[in-house]
């Protein structure tokens, strides 16, 4: 399917090229460089002011925030490979409300409670077309691809099946304790919910790749493949046996479901869950997240390092000050880096100038 083309960025194929090539491990001329700046002259207007009459109303608008995202695209400068992309977000928990949860919303970010009470119920936990969730995201989605139409790349919601989405629906803790005292109530769960993931991730592949779309989402990535985000935050609370006995499959099968695929790592916690993901070969790449309080980029070389000895991808966020370590420590081939700290479009060029020359 043709892609469409963004108006604004003259090389948007190569960008998208290069972006593709990641996947492989493989560099068109240098390694994937994203960077962002806000435009010296914001002509762009934003929407105009809106009264919510509560934070629902707020994360709800659907017009309202595509408006909001077309002007932020039209007041910010892309960079080396970066490619502007939006997606319709409602918070961490929407695939859980999907399957029946409530979202409530607070000013950045929004939870479910839990609705899982009892194991007798679990066959309750079903997916409907006429879900409100469900529905709103369509809207948010379509209103996205109506006004980003040549300006941005319109993306998939944030979408945590897996354990975290059994988490939402079952509490957390409570979860710990299922593992030990009602494994295959868990693990039943588990392969419904995965099967309701792999359809829901089809559905949007195809209604985007319809419209002229890359396939974008939060990460930032933009690639013509039919690419996803692997997670489960929910393993922070686990041993990597528990790990690897409930949810490894699952994750592999959302691998081999994908025509590419980036597992997000989030803390120190998830890394003794690494070994386990490095080995599942259709895994591309891996995104490590240390977390507030642990560090920079620098400080993670040893992950970053074991990952690419594994065959892996990595998609790295840097501050400018850290370009020359990164680059003398890594090896280019399968790294996707988004660059913070440039101050114009000048040092840009400078930067994206020594990118070539790394090997």
């Amino acid at each position: 399917m043709a892609i469409m083309p963004i108006e604004h960025i003259s090389d948007w194929e190569k960008r998208l090229a290069r972006q593709d090539a990641f996947w492989q491990r493989e560099i068109i001329n240098r390694p994937v460089i994203c960077i962002t700046l806000p435009k010296q002259n914001q002509r762009y207007p934003s929407p105009p002011a809106t009264i919510w009459h509560s934070q629902r109303e707020r994360w709800e608008d659907a017009e309202y925030i595509a408006a909001l995202s077309l002007a932020r695209v039209m007041n910010t400068e892309y960079l080396g490979d970066a490619l502007p992309a939006c997606w319709p977000n409602l918070g961490p928990d929407v695939f859980s409300a999907f399957l029946g949860a409530e979202l409530e919303y607070g000013e950045t970010t929004s939870w479910s409670k839990p609705i899982l009470h009892d194991w007798r119920d679990a066959a309750k936990i079903r997916f409907s077309e006429g879900n409100y969730y469900w529905r709103k995201i369509l809207e948010m989605t379509d209103a996205m691809l109506a006004v980003g139409k040549g300006k941005f790349y319109t993306g998939i919601t944030d979408l945590h099946p897996g354990g975290d989405a059994i988490a939402a629906l079952r509490d957390p803790m409570q979860l710990n304790i299922d593992l030990v005292d009602s494994p295959q109530e868990v693990k039943k769960l588990l392969n419904h919910v995965t099967e309701v993931y792999l359809r829901i991730f089809d559905f949007f592949c195809d209604k985007l790749q319809a419209a002229g779309q890359a396939i974008s989402s939060w990460p930032g990535i933009v690639s013509s493949r039919r690419w996803y985000v692997p997670s489960n935050d929910f393993s922070c609370m686990i041993s990597k046996e528990m790990f690897d006995e409930f949810f490894l499959e699952g994750i592999a099968a959302e691998c081999r479901h994908t025509q590419a695929s980036i597992y997000h790592l989030d803390g120190p916690g998830a890394l003794r869950h690494l070994d386990s993901l490095l080995a599942i070969p259709e895994l591309n790449a891996i995104q490590w997240v240390p977390g507030a309080g642990h560090g920079r980029a620098v400080d993670w070389l040893p992950v970053y390092k074991k990952c690419q000895a594994a065959g892996k991808g990595l998609q790295i966020g840097l501050h400018v000050d850290e370009w020359d370590t990164i680059r003398q420590e890594l090896r280019p081939e399968g790294l996707w880096l988004s660059i913070h700290g440039i101050r114009s479009p000048n040092e840009a060029d400078a930067l994206l100038r020594q990118a070539t020359k790394w090997r």
